[in-house]
């Protein structure tokens, strides 16, 4: 599966812990998303695009109306990083 770089990153970010949190607008469809990882930081890359894309790929879930979290897909789909960033 083709996976771009910026949706590596958080996907990355979401295997080692993290989560996405979202909120919706009057319409009820996604105004606005926070990644955070799983130290507390927020990841400023993840846009909703970057969203709306893991999620139609189905590598992000999220169960019980709680946060968007990597799904099992989604950790096969991602790839290992170096340490130096």
């Amino acid at each position: 599966m083709n996976v771009s770089r910026p949706e590596q990153r958080v996907l990355h970010a979401l295997a080692q812990g993290g989560y996405i949190r979202h909120r919706r607008d009057g319409h009820g469809r996604v105004s606005e998303v926070l990644c955070f990882t799983r130290e507390g930081y927020v990841l400023s890359n993840c846009t909703i695009e970057i969203f709306k894309s893991l999620r139609r790929k189905r590598l992000i879930e999220s169960r019980a109306s709680g946060p968007y979290r990597i799904s099992q897909t989604g950790r096969c789909s991602v790839r290992a990083q170096p340490d130096n960033r």
